[in-house]
């Protein structure tokens, strides 16, 4: 038998694969991860440990593969759950005081009850921004868990789903499921070295998650891999095959918007986008480059009328807001849920129709086409500055979801990847995405982008 921590540190579906080689045991397997865990291996990652559910997950498990009946290509796999997901008598607190104490959930989420049915294994429910508004992952309640890539300067982890992905990044679990209603899944797997797919609206089940934006947010995976993100997309869906195929970087075609998105990145983030550019370039895909003034448009249109995201939000929590609970939460969130308070009936429709104006717009611009970026124009910053400066939390906040907020506006798919790092060791990540619905050709196309970045 393989020794369980080495096996931790494989893919979702390369841990699928030895398990069910019987290489490991899925219950030695499940209890490494919940011991690091209990030993405080990433302090405020969870909120909440199901180890008695994860246990009995993983004697399942291990009684199905001894059969030689597993129940997915990921039965037997842990995965760490995003505390907005309901998980059957555990309580969901969105990471707020104001839910800390409340009922349990009645029932699984359908997301979650497809990933039991899949075999997964529920090592607990990890951390986040409260409600998941921002995209720095930080949290005055539960405390703000670290990124692993440095060990010396405390620094973001991501947000909001900030416990996922220092979860996977720190070699706890080879899985987590976020929400991505700006980028947070993105986000937080480009600070952390991730591997993160944003799914078109309306392809997993909203079902039991506690909302943001009704309209935007979104369900996602981070994991290591593209086969790991395409297994889970699979699992969620409660799907037993997938119509993805892998593609050849030769039948690659891609845009790069010039608009917004490159301006006022990080030397390493540049540096590397480019060098990234050009091996999918020698690799036989084609590049082309030009102006996007659909993401200025997008730009003019929040500054004047406000986001989705904000008024939708205020709609979903009005009466904390609007009461003394108000004096509980994180101020920075309050005061990013307040500007939806100010926006008029006019202001939504306004955005509204313009929405679905440009998504038809992008359309036609990519015509066939997939987008290239980068998933973020920073790497991951220090936390201690964001903390002692509200204004420049917001600002910095902003910067780091500039580029993934456009994909949540036209609904675009998406697939963070690993890139590179800057001279402090921290990630940088490249984001292929493509028009609403385009899932399976993004997902085909990132397998190839990721065997050519591994290569270059």
């Amino acid at each position: 038998m393989t020794d369980p921590e080495t096996v931790s540190r494989l893919s979702a579906a390369a841990i699928g694969r030895a398990l069910h080689a019987g290489e490991v045991c899925p219950v030695a397997l499940a209890e490494a991860a919940l011991a690091k865990v209990e030993g405080g291996a990433v302090p405020h990652a969870f909120i909440a440990m199901t180890r008695g559910r994860a246990l009995a997950q993983a004697a399942a498990a291990k009684a199905r593969i001894a059969a030689g009946r597993p129940a997915s290509a990921l039965d037997g796999v842990p995965v760490a759950i995003k505390d907005l997901i309901d998980l059957e008598g555990t309580v969901t607190t969105a990471a707020s005081d104001l839910l800390r104490d409340a009922p349990p959930a009645g029932a699984d989420a359908p997301l979650a009850a497809a990933l039991d049915r899949a075999g997964m294994v529920f090592i607990g429910k990890t951390n986040l921004t409260e409600f998941a508004f921002s995209g720095l992952g930080l949290n005055p309640h539960y405390g703000t868990p670290h990124n692993p890539h440095d060990t010396t300067t405390p620094r973001v982890p991501g947000g909001s789903s900030s416990g996922s992905a220092v979860a996977v990044a720190a070699g706890i679990v080879p899985c987590a499921i976020g929400s991505d209603t700006g980028g947070s899944v993105r986000v937080p797997s480009a600070f952390n070295g991730l591997t993160g797919y944003k799914s078109s609206e309306g392809r997993i089940d909203k079902g039991g998650v506690a909302p943001l934006s009704v309209t935007l947010d979104t369900i996602g995976p981070l994991a290591r891999s593209v086969e790991d993100c395409v297994l889970l997309d699979m699992a969620m869906r409660g799907a037993v095959v997938s119509s993805v195929q892998r593609r050849d970087a030769g039948e690659l075609r891609v845009f790069v918007p010039e608009t917004v998105v490159l301006d006022d990145l990080d030397n390493a983030v540049g540096a590397n986008f480019e060098r990234s550019v050009e091996a999918l370039t020698r690799a036989g895909a084609t590049v082309e480059r030009g102006p996007c003034t659909i993401f200025a448009e997008i730009g003019a249109l929040t500054a004047q009328h406000g986001g989705l995201s904000s008024a939708e939000a205020y709609t979903t929590y009005r009466e904390y807001l609007e009461g003394p609970e108000a004096a509980r939460m994180d101020q920075r969130v309050v005061a990013r849920m307040m500007v939806g308070k100010e926006m008029s009936a006019r202001d939504v429709l306004i955005v509204q129709q313009a929405r679905a104006r440009l998504k038809a717009e992008l359309a036609a611009l990519l015509n066939g086409r997939l987008m290239l970026m980068p998933t973020t124009p920073n790497t991951a910053p220090e936390i201690a500055p964001l903390e002692a400066d509200v204004e420049l939390f917001h600002r910095i906040n902003l910067r780091g979801l500039r580029n993934t907020l456009m994909g949540n506006f036209l609904d675009m798919p998406g697939v963070a990847m690993p890139n590179g790092s800057d001279a402090n060791g921290m990630p940088t990540s490249i984001l292929l995405s493509g028009n609403a619905g385009t899932d399976e050709e993004v997902l085909g196309f990132a397998y190839a982008v990721e065997r050519v970045l591994a290569q270059s």
